[in-house]
């Protein structure tokens, strides 16, 4: 069965998504920006959401992470919970 591991940064807008993205490309740190903004009880590891397999996040959280490039930063991605950018960190 697949495995992934990944780390998000989750923000209420996607506006908000779109300026992190923009200091991600310029080199910020993804754990220090997640910490900071976003809204995931996950913020206190960084972002990290550890080993997650297909299934247990909602499906458009899936298919980035168990379908896009590995270690791209990908988003935003909209789900119920808010505006997602999403870094699948390996894949089995």
């Amino acid at each position: 069965m697949a495995v992934a591991s990944a780390r998000h940064i989750l923000v209420k807008t996607k506006a908000e998504a779109e300026k992190l993205k923009q200091r991600l490309a310029q080199g910020e740190d993804f754990g220090k920006l997640a910490k900071k903004y976003s809204q995931c009880n996950s913020a206190k590891r960084g972002g990290e959401l550890g080993e997650i397999r297909p299934g247990q996040m909602v499906k458009a959280f899936d298919n980035v992470v168990f379908r896009k490039k590995v270690l791209e930063i990908h988003g935003p991605v909209k789900t119920q919970f808010g505006f997602h950018l999403i870094q699948t960190i390996f894949r089995t």
